[in-house]
């Protein structure tokens, strides 16, 4: 392939504004282009003069490569002619801050009951009590204890929870992790309700018990901390319910599925439309990225983009056959969804030049 002719690229109309719902989720297995899919999205979206928020949630924070541009940790303006604000969390200095929000102890008395480490133990920023690993309940292999499984996922999903609820934003794109960790987010709120159901029940059961141990607890005000706790607990629970409810309402989100044509991304995004739809979340569109097709195909009119020399070069001619298989298959499997494809270019995408070129091919 040669290289593409900037002045071409800068002449194709950059899509102003997009037919989206409020909430645009973009989806897949890592390194097929999910970051590239948002990132033109919500620059598309915010031409119109949309207030859009774009937030990464994966590690990998290539948002701020990708938009060419610094990218903190809560969301910032990043520019001035158009409202587009974007954020990367990072995971791992949220789950310090305590996943979903809850105190290192949200079950005030009743956690130094059941063992002394907090309805997360240790793994959460709690301290472990002594008797924390051998103790079934309250211990490092217990209900309350350890380090909870998806801890990364439950600190990004407390601030999208925090974001998507935000009146400066019309619209929100979230990148998301990789596809194992976007699944162990989605089952997180599932996990999280039943977990506080227990606790529920395990503060009645222990209810009785904690009336005659007050003294032992620090009288009153430890009471008054296990209330507190209890409450906690149940604003928890309505924000997860709150969470669930937008997910699964197709007026407001839309979970797109990005994958390449390769066998295994479409073995990946068949696996993962099937969770989807055990979870009741929308998905209207798959994208299918680096597509070997001549860009102007791909656009439906006339650009000179560099593209594939299928004739002359042998590398591309088979390439571009294994790729029509799994677009075939891929074409089938997601019959009744919105296919877009996007080409593969010469160069990176980076920055808003070839950006608005992948926005047209999503329009």
């Amino acid at each position: 392939m040669s290289e593409l002719d900037v002045e071409a690229v800068d002449d194709i109309d950059a899509p102003a504004g997009i037919d989206a719902a409020e909430y645009v989720l973009y989806g897949g297995k890592g390194g097929v282009g999910k970051t590239t899919c948002a990132a033109a999205t919500a620059l598309a979206s915010a031409r119109d003069n949309t207030a859009t928020l774009v937030v990464s949630t994966d590690p990998a924070h290539s948002l701020s490569d990708t938009l060419d541009a610094d990218i903190p940790a809560t969301p910032t303006r990043i520019r001035e002619d158009i409202p587009l604000y974007a954020a990367e969390i990072d995971p791992e200095a949220a789950v310090g801050e305590g996943p979903l929000g809850v105190e290192e102890d949200a079950l005030g008395g009743v956690g130094e009951l059941l063992g002394g480490g907090g309805m997360f133990g240790g793994g959460a920023g709690g301290a472990a009590g002594p008797s924390q690993a051998e103790d079934p309940i309250g211990g490092e292999d217990g209900l309350l204890g350890g380090s909870m499984p998806g801890a990364d996922e439950a600190a990004a999903l407390r601030l999208l929870l925090d974001y998507v609820d935000d009146d400066r934003f019309d619209r929100v794109v979230i990148d998301t992790a990789p596809t194992g960790h976007t699944l162990r987010l989605l089952e997180l709120p599932e996990t999280m309700d039943s977990m506080v159901g227990k606790i529920l029940q395990l503060r009645e059961r222990f209810s009785g018990m904690m009336d005659n141990l007050t003294g032992m607890f620090g009288g009153d005000d430890d009471e008054v901390d296990a209330e507190a706790g209890i409450e906690d607990l149940q604003e928890l629970s309505d924000r997860i319910e709150h969470l669930r409810s937008i997910l699964q309402d197709p007026r407001k989100t839309d979970f797109r599925i990005v994958m390449v044509p390769e066998e295994l991304s479409v073995v990946e995004s068949e696996r993962l439309l099937a969770q989807l739809d055990e979870f009741n979340i929308p998905v209207s569109t798959v994208v299918v990225n680096r597509v070997m097709q001549d860009p102007s195909e791909v656009l439906g009119k006339d650009v000179d983009i560099a593209g594939p020399n299928h004739a002359d070069c042998e590398f591309c001619a088979r390439r571009w056959q294994v790729q029509q298989d799994a677009l075939a298959r891929s074409q089938d499997m997601f019959r009744g969804h919105d296919v877009r494809r996007v080409p593969l270019f010469a160069e990176e995408v980076r920055g808003e030049r070839l950006l608005s070129v992948v926005a047209a091919c999503l329009d």
